[in-house]
């Protein structure tokens, strides 16, 4: 084979009378609020070397920044299988979408960084205009704030005298970190009212108002609920201030999608008539208010309730969405085509975004006539939310170029190393066959993988991005 080189309207509306930038080159929009953010790491300095899946072995170290230089190409069998890779082609056009998206709705994105707990994933993210990086765990904020992320919201609820102590202490250290919690009880806010006074940060702890649902996960369940710890937050001034209010409607599933349109629609109103009665009574502190939910699936729905909140212009809605930027074949694919088909002129967002992250393996064994075993399992993919979809394949030195599988190429299992790929025949797959698998859920692949590729599609190694998990 040969080497491979090289305002607001009722419903979110892409608006007619607006202009479109059909080169999707402009920045996201900040609606007046600074980003601040630093990056202080040199990110080619992390030695990694062959113990690290995906790299050949008998490379004892090598600094993460000369993988380019390495010349190394997937499809010339230049890295040990299985090995993650990212599409560079295809994070430009999900990055376009995503620009286009928030253009139009006039929202902000802060991507949850639980996704890809990347930091250069995150740089990215940021340099195309997020405003700036959600995080679940105080072990996620370490590793924004070592990699010197200034803008931090912790979407969940800050408890551990240890957690709370170290935030405050990042307070402290650096005036420009700009970080927020959620907060859904009294005893909540009392655990954080003793822990400021005691630390004494210079200045108060930025919190939201978390709203949440019967049977679902953290939140206060009812208006007067949210009102109560509202009230309670802002009787600990000048220990804490009231920013805004938060949610998170991505697991209110139903089997019918009309129901779950329904009961995302009703919890963000529910959001806002908190954040409405809030400012009534004047518990916010002085600035825009942050209305914050919008996971990876129906984050136009979000846009287009809080945009239409009577605040008087003050809202600034703040979308989480993580898995857009490397998108997957399965669980989010469905559900980015019901988002899109939601949308009003969808197409004039340009296309959308499309899968860029693959896993390849190789075929191993063809024991039975419509059976291939590949090299890859439940320890490189993920299988939460649906299993691998087999996307092509190449033979080495009988290939040109990839070549796609049809719906007769299906896995129907893994172990904790194997794949059961289903074949139409024997001579279907052959022992050394190339195999890309795309995923569903990147969430729970990315977690599987210490190193993964960047490639071009010729699939030559442009770099390599790291994980922190």
């Amino acid at each position: 084979m040969p080497q491979r080189r090289n305002p607001t309207e009722s419903r979110l509306t892409v608006c007619r009378h607006l202009e479109l930038d059909r080169d999707l080159g402009g920045d996201v929009p900040e609606n007046g609020v600074s980003r601040i953010m630093t990056i202080q790491r040199d990110w080619g300095i992390t030695v990694i070397g062959g113990q690290l899946k995906g790299i050949p072995p008998g490379i004892d170290s090598i600094p993460i920044g000369q993988i380019a230089g390495q010349h190394w190409n997937l499809l010339n069998g230049d890295l040990p299988l299985p090995a993650a890779v990212i599409r560079e082609s295809a994070l430009r056009q999900n990055s376009r979408w995503m620009k286009q998206f928030l253009r139009f709705s006039g929202a902000l994105l802060c991507p949850h960084g639980k996704t890809t707990m990347s930091p250069q994933l995150f740089k990215r993210q940021l340099d195309d205009g997020a405003w700036g990086i959600t995080i679940s765990t105080v072990q996620q904020l370490c590793v924004t704030r070592r990699h010197g992320f200034k803008r931090i919201l912790m979407a969940n609820q800050l408890v551990g005298k240890v957690e709370v102590r170290y935030v405050l202490d990042e307070m402290a250290n650096d005036p420009e970190f700009d970080f927020f919690c959620i907060v859904d009880s009294a005893d909540g806010v009392a655990r954080l009212v003793e822990a400021a006074r005691e630390r004494s940060p210079g200045r108060p702890l930025q919190v939201l108002i978390e709203g949440g649902y019967a049977g679902g996960r953290t939140g206060c369940r009812t208006l007067e609920d949210a009102l109560h710890v509202a009230r309670l937050v802002k009787q600990g001034d000048p220990f804490l201030a009231l920013c805004g209010v938060e949610g998170y409607e991505g697991t209110l599933q139903s089997s019918q999608a009309t129901e779950t349109i329904d009961r995302v629609r009703n919890f963000v109103r529910f959001l806002t008539s908190v954040a409405v009665t809030c400012a009534q009574e004047n518990l916010y502190v002085p600035g825009p208010i942050l209305l914050s939910a919008g996971g990876s699936a129906f984050y136009d729905l979000v846009a287009e309730t809080f945009n239409a909140a009577p605040l008087g212009g003050r809202q600034k809605v703040i979308l989480r969405s993580g898995c857009y930027l490397t998108h997957d074949s399965g669980m989010y694919q469905k559900l980015d085509e019901a988002l899109r088909s939601r949308l009003p002129n969808s197409e004039l967002l340009g296309p959308g975004p499309v899968p860029a992250l693959e896993i390849w393996t190789y075929v191993q064994s063809v024991p039975e006539s419509n059976l291939a075993i590949l090299t890859a399992g439940r320890r490189d993919c993920s299988h939460d939310a649906g299993l691998p979809v087999p996307l092509k394949r190449i033979r080495p030195g009988g290939d040109d170029a990839p070549v796609r599988l049809d719906s007769d190429y299906q896995l129907t299992g893994l172990n904790d190393q194997h794949a059961y790929l289903r074949i139409p025949s024997a001579n279907s797959l052959r022992v050394g066959d190339m195999v890309a698998l795309s995923i569903s859920h990147p969430c729970t692949t990315f977690d599987k993988w210490r190193i993964l590729f960047l490639v071009d599609d010729d699939y030559q190694i442009t770099s390599a991005i790291e994980t922190f998990f």
